[in-house]
């Protein structure tokens, strides 16, 4: 009875009036501004762009794709997954030819939305998923390693991978130069960063370590007026903004670069879609809330893209740490993601000048930690074990493509692979879903091949199950699933249960299997 309890407080709330949540949301606004302020900011410099960027798509994350969201506890901002990508763009097309580009990103995210086809990035395998995060991870560890000796990154993760032996070799300890300064810096904001969040005390536990590492980094930089490259920002809150001009789309009217345009356009699109829908199920299984409208959140992305080609700003995402942030802190409604961007706007408004003190190298190691953290050897061997060697190739080919050649070969390629999953079921591939509801219960049967081609109509129909409803599961007439079902189930599941709901499964052991862990 969890989930109609929380829909009845909820709705109460609501009529003692739109702000009866504010304490909670006022705290954890907070919260989540000081987990964004570094990222927002490392991210622009790992995307190779200035600072203010990623401040810019911040602002609008918050106060815009907040008030607009699906996923109202969703926080909105750049994100990691994608700096790979921009850095790559900019330096083949020029940051002119960023701008129309997001435009479009943003055109084609809402237009999906308003096509209904937010379900459609659900049935992604995790596996791809998984291996491109794996694959950003590790090209980001590779570019900011660069950034931690005041260098800029190479154009390929290869090339900076092959230049790391030199800047090692390169150091002297006798006589520091910049260089030997700057990783200094660097190394203290990870330990700090990493060290706060593996000793700190239980009432301090909300305090974000990448904080604290940028901050002592930052202190020690200017207390011994160390010669070090600092981040660069605008004088004023109005400079940070690029005004659109008429030359905005001039980049599009180049015929020879048109081509490649659209495709960068369609990339980002397609995986700033699937990285922010993946992150608003997660964010859904963290609280027992309000769950996400898909559509409606895809629509909200858009409107964001659009404003960050036309105001300067870098691509957005549903971004999972600051979210995860956000629902610790104890958010209850989306006052708090929208005052997290008042607190960004403000900051930079008022406080440029203690922006422009920040090593460099200090914004280069918090995303040398977070890049690291996104290379999960756990989710390979966790396939391998769960789903067999097939879903553990598709992670590892997905993951060395991504790093060796470039993101989107490698999404397409961990695609392409999962259609080898369909074989075995390549004369039955129809799934029929039928539900029937009586009193407080519902009976879900399932009969054919449980694959991801099923998966948009499966969601659909778990989606519609009422919250206080016990379930009965039938698979008793499926005859094969794939990992991306069998996972799809497995988090279905757990929710339910976690909420003190009764979920009574009956099927075959080979097809139940893969359903428990």
């Amino acid at each position: 009875m969890s989930g109609t309890a929380n829909t009845m407080n909820a709705a109460g709330a609501v009529q003692r009036g739109p702000f009866a949540h504010l304490a909670r949301d006022f705290t954890a606004s907070v919260v989540v501004f000081l987990v964004a302020m570094p990222l927002c900011m490392g991210i622009a410099i790992a995307s190779g762009v200035p600072a203010e960027m990623g401040l810019v798509t911040g602002i609008i994350g918050g106060l815009v794709v907040g008030s607009l969201a699906g996923s109202p506890l969703q926080v909105s901002g750049p994100a990691a997954g994608l700096a790979v990508i921009v850095f790559e763009f900019v330096n083949q097309y020029g940051l002119a030819a960023l701008f129309p580009v997001l435009v479009l990103v943003g055109a084609i995210q809402f237009a999906a939305g308003a096509l209904k086809l937010g379900g459609v990035f659900r049935v992604i395998s995790p596996a791809v998923v998984h291996g491109m995060l794996a694959g950003i991870g590790a090209l980001i560890v590779l570019g900011q390693f660069h950034i931690l000796f005041d260098a800029r990154p190479l154009s390929s993760g290869l090339q900076n991978l092959a230049a790391i032996p030199g800047r090692i070799t390169g150091i002297s300890l006798d006589n520091p130069s910049q260089s030997e300064l700057a990783i200094v810096l660097g190394l203290i904001t990870m330990v700090v960063m990493v060290g706060w969040e593996k000793l700190r005390p239980a009432r301090l536990a909300l305090v974000p370590g990448a904080l604290l590492g940028v901050a002592a980094a930052t202190l020690l930089a200017f207390a011994l007026k160390l010669d070090v490259t600092r981040v660069a920002v605008p004088e004023s809150i109005a400079a940070a903004f690029r005004m659109p001009g008429a030359d905005l789309f001039a980049p599009l009217a180049d015929t020879a670069l048109l081509p490649g345009l659209l495709i960068s356009a369609v990339a980002m699109a397609f995986i700033a879609s699937a990285e922010t829908l993946l992150s608003a199920a997660a964010v859904d299984r963290m609280h027992d809330g309000e769950r996400t409208e898909y559509n409606k959140e895809l629509r909200a992305q858009g409107v964001g893209n659009l404003l960050c080609g036309l105001f300067g700003g870098l691509p957005m995402t549903g971004v999972i740490v600051r979210s995860s942030a956000n629902v610790q802190a104890g958010a209850r409604t989306r006052i708090s993601t929208i005052l997290h961007g008042a607190w960004i706007l403000g900051f930079v408004a008022l406080l440029p000048w203690l922006l422009r003190e920040i090593p460099m190298a200090a914004l280069g190691g918090v995303l040398v930690v977070t890049g690291w953290r996104l290379v999960k050897i756990d989710d390979v061997k966790h396939l391998l074990h769960q789903y067999g060697p097939l879903p553990a190739a598709i992670w590892a080919i997905t993951f060395a493509l991504v790093v060796s050649t470039d993101l989107l070969t490698g999404v397409l390629a961990g695609l392409a692979l999962s259609l080898v999953e369909l074989v075995p079921h390549r004369r039955g591939l129809n799934l029929k879903v039928a539900r029937e509801h009586e009193g407080e219960a519902t009976e879900l049967k399932l009969e054919g091949a449980a694959t991801f081609l099923g998966l948009v109509r499966l969601n659909s129909a778990l989606d519609t199950i009422p919250d206080h409803h016990d379930v009965k599961l039938d698979l008793r007439s499926v005859h094969g699933i794939d990992h991306t079902t069998a996972q799809t189930l497995r988090e279905w599941l757990s929710r339910r249960r976690s909420n003190g709901r009764q979920v009574e499964l009956a099927g075959h052991s080979d097809v139940l299997k893969p359903l428990h862990a």
